[in-house]
């Protein structure tokens, strides 16, 4: 089809610029039909929509929910009835991203396999989003942060709000921006990618339109009409998707406090190769010009894991030279140290004092920057032991785009 070949050519590297809780099976006395509620579908003209719906739970994603995605969008990609895939959230949120909670009682508990299973799960669905044959719309309306973005930002169009809020918050926790962040905040432009996954700071829609987060932006107002529109096309063409879209977008524009009025200070310092000299560009900068924006970079770089700044640091600087798959497969080995306890108990201890306890005092091991050492990094990146399986994607039947 004459539209595949242009949908094929819109998910090129250039075109993707502009283009957090159960992380593990429910517990067992969860009903089929609860399960399946879990993500609800709406069968439209020639799309079908796919409704992540665990609201009070800010739609965080969860192992039953990977695999119903998965199971979903296979069948609707071999469905010839069906043109092209949207997804949104319930509620406030589009997605929050994993069951952080629930991932740290699991770890607790000696479950680690349960654990292990959640992220096969999630990162092979998205890499079948990102190596998807129809077109994709998301509707990335409330929040959308971690693995939210993950099922998101893979797909052809990305709608945002003026009531989106995005992030990629895991050095805060502990953790390391994973489901393909280091694939895609390594393609923002500039040294946009190592500020937000190191900061974790929000952006806005405006933000998001104006840096290729998000593909469209419109206003909350208009979301009913969008929807309404899109369930009435009869095609599988993604400029005729894109035409609605664009037909109901509004011009946004990043506030005066956002990073992106200062881009050429946030690439001077995050263009540098350590989590130090960044710091120290950010202090330097700080003392010349008392921006405030200077000194809250500079607070959420010092409230984060010293180890989770460095090895988040080295996984995007690695993801500007690799395909999504390469991103996926490097980025589960490093997920599986970081919830092993075997280099640090950060990630549990991120968790505890920022969600748990909520005493927002997280003892990071190791402390500081001087103590983290390049063996301590390395062991991330390292390949699993014989024992223990790479994360197996289909490459050979579903080639990544990039």
């Amino acid at each position: 089809m004459q539209s595949l070949k242009r949908l094929v050519a819109s998910r090129r590297p250039d075109s993707l610029i502009r283009r957090t809780r159960n992380l593990s099976s429910l517990p067992v006395n969860k009903s089929a039909d609860d399960l399946q509620n879990q993500v609800l579908v709406e069968r439209k003209a020639s799309s079908r929509i796919a409704i992540l719906n665990r609201s009070s739970a800010l739609n965080a994603l969860n192992t039953n929910i990977g695999a119903r995605l998965h199971e979903l969008y296979a069948a609707w990609e071999d469905d010839p009835n069906v043109g092209f895939v949207v997804m949104k959230g319930s509620g406030r949120a589009f997605c929050a991203g994993g069951d952080i909670v629930a991932l740290y009682h699991l770890i607790n508990e000696g479950k680690i396999e349960k654990c292990k299973d959640f992220f096969r799960t999630l990162y092979s669905f998205i890499y079948h989003l990102g190596t998807y044959l129809k077109p994709h719309v998301a509707i990335l309306h409330g929040i959308t942060m971690g693995g939210g973005a993950g099922i998101s930002i893979p797909g052809t169009f990305r709608l945002a709000t003026n009531r989106t809020v995005f992030a990629t918050p895991e050095t805060q926790i502990g953790f390391h921006p994973d489901a393909g962040a280091s694939f895609h905040l390594s393609r923002l432009p500039g040294h946009l990618g190592e500020y937000l996954g190191l900061t974790g700071e929000k952006f806005s829609g405006a933000e998001m339109i104006s840096c290729g987060i998000a593909t469209h932006f419109s206003h909350t107002e208009k979301l009913q009409l969008i929807e309404e529109e899109l369930g009435n096309l009869v095609t599988d063409d993604p400029s005729v998707i894109e035409s609605t879209l664009e037909k109901y977008s509004d011009v946004a524009y990043p506030e005066k406090i956002s990073a992106l009025h200062r881009i050429e200070v946030l690439d001077k310092c995050f263009g540098y190769d350590t989590v130090e000299e960044i710091i120290d560009a950010m202090e330097s900068e700080a003392s010349a010009t008392n921006d405030p924006w200077c000194n809250s970079t500079l607070k959420k770089l010092k409230q984060a894991s010293p180890l989770s700044l460095k090895v988040s640091l080295k996984s995007i600087r690695e993801g500007r030279f690799q395909t999504l798959d390469q991103c996926l497969i490097r980025e589960y080995r490093m997920s599986l140290q970081g919830i092993a306890k075997q280099i640090s108990n950060d990630f549990c201890e991120g968790v505890r004092a920022q969600v748990v306890d909520k005493d927002f005092a997280p003892k990071w091991e190791p402390p500081s920057l001087e103590k983290v050492s390049n063996d301590m990094v390395d062991q991330y990146f390292a390949p699993l032991s014989e024992s223990e399986p790479n994360l197996e994607l289909p490459t050979k039947q579903r080639e990544a785009f990039n």
